[in-house]
């Protein structure tokens, strides 16, 4: 039953809970960490490790993304980043960072992000991006608004798109516009041959909805992170990720009986900061998690131990600032994500140790550990 308490005569809010607030309770037989799986697979394609690079210049470039895929993730372009706006993203990008260091405050370096992000779109730049990464060998995926999927699947679908990503800070089935047609994601995804993953949703409503749409992953968040995101303080609108992530759960097991069996990832995006917090986010109920701060301390990252979120760059509503995570010698991908770690903090090999939680809960896959017992703290 959900905690409702009274804010006020006659109006009332849901107590809702942080990764932060719960705690994972082994209550089976032990077994090796070497026993585990940390592989799930989305549509066609299958991942050793649930663990998605979020879709933002200060992180994923083609080299990094290629990275990603070797070690058994996914790394998601931004395709509406300066990555398919300027060849020279390199440089742009450590102007971005070059502004950022030279002055402490953020408007700085936001409105050279702005001016940055003004330069029109070229198709053809984020194409041969697309094509680089397959050429790799590894899944490709990109990221769009929902306000131009339409435009730009077609040209990222020939360029050999393998995944979809439609992500806004929040989405729904249908965006209604005055000044267009609207986007009505199942029409939408029904044509296309490549499967969507679509977020973020932050309730089981939308996560609901947009099952129906065909979607063959939900996202749960908007990437949250404190001094990087800013949709709190502008928008007033902040994700209680671990209530979010068991209420998406409750609304895939909903929506595998509504169809009599079609399963929808739950991918969790936001206060993920350590190995423990990736444990707590499947142990929700999500089969894989999104990543920003985490991976962007990797020596691979574009950024060079700066992060910011794609919302950082809106044109006339900024959601998000610069944050240094990294300033000095930083640690290879491999090493964040499957270690050897000398951090006793969590920060590095995160997939070791999420397997390792399963082995001391007893579990020996993904699916099985999200009927882990768990507790609320005081």
């Amino acid at each position: 039953m959900r905690d409702m308490v009274e804010i006020g005569m006659g109006r009332t809010a849901r107590r809702t809970y942080e990764l932060g607030d719960i705690n994972i309770v082994p209550s089976r037989r032990t077994r090796s960490s070497k026993d585990v799986s940390t592989a799930w697979q989305l549509d066609a394609y299958r991942f050793e490790i649930p663990v998605v690079a979020h879709p933002t210049d200060a992180l994923v470039s083609v080299d990094f993304a290629i990275e990603m895929g070797r070690q058994g993730g996914l790394g998601v372009l931004n395709g509406e980043g300066l990555i398919g706006r300027h060849a020279d993203v390199e440089d742009k990008i450590a102007q971005v960072v070059e502004a950022a260091e030279k002055d402490p405050d953020p408007s700085a370096s936001t409105r050279l992000l702005q001016q940055l992000h003004s330069a029109p779109l070229d198709p053809e730049l984020l194409g041969a991006a697309v094509a680089r990464i397959r050429d790799a060998g590894v899944t490709t995926a990109v990221r769009v608004s929902p306000q131009n999927a339409q435009a730009l699947t077609p040209s990222l679908v020939a360029a050999g798109l393998d995944l979809l990503v439609i992500q806004g800070t929040i989405i729904s089935a249908e965006r209604v516009a005055q000044d267009g047609e609207p986007l009505n994601l199942k029409k939408f995804i029904s044509e296309l041959d490549v499967p969507v993953v679509a977020g973020g949703v932050l309730d089981h409503r939308t996560a609901l909805h947009l099952m129906r749409t065909g979607a063959a992953g939900v996202i749960v968040g908007y990437g949250s992170t404190s001094g990087v995101t800013t949709s709190d303080e502008v928008l007033g609108i902040s994700v209680p990720m671990a209530t979010a992530i068991a209420d998406a759960a409750a609304a895939r097991r909903e929506y595998l009986d509504e169809t009599g069996g079609r399963y929808v990832h739950v991918l969790a995006d936001g206060d993920i900061h350590t190995s423990g917090d990736l444990a707590k986010a499947i142990a929700c109920g999500a089969d894989a998690v999104v990543l920003g701060t985490p991976l962007a301390i990797a020596a691979e990252a574009l950024g060079g131990g700066w992060f910011w979120p794609a919302a950082a760059a809106h044109p006339s509503l900024p959601r998000g600032a610069l944050l240094q995570v990294a300033d000095e010698e930083r640690p290879a991908l491999a090493q964040v994500l499957n270690g050897p770690s000398d951090d006793p903090f969590g920060s590095l090999n995160l997939v070791g140790g999420l397997a390792r939680s399963m082995a001391k809960a007893g579990y020996c896959d993904l699916k099985e550990f999200q009927k882990v017992g768990l507790t609320v703290g005081s």
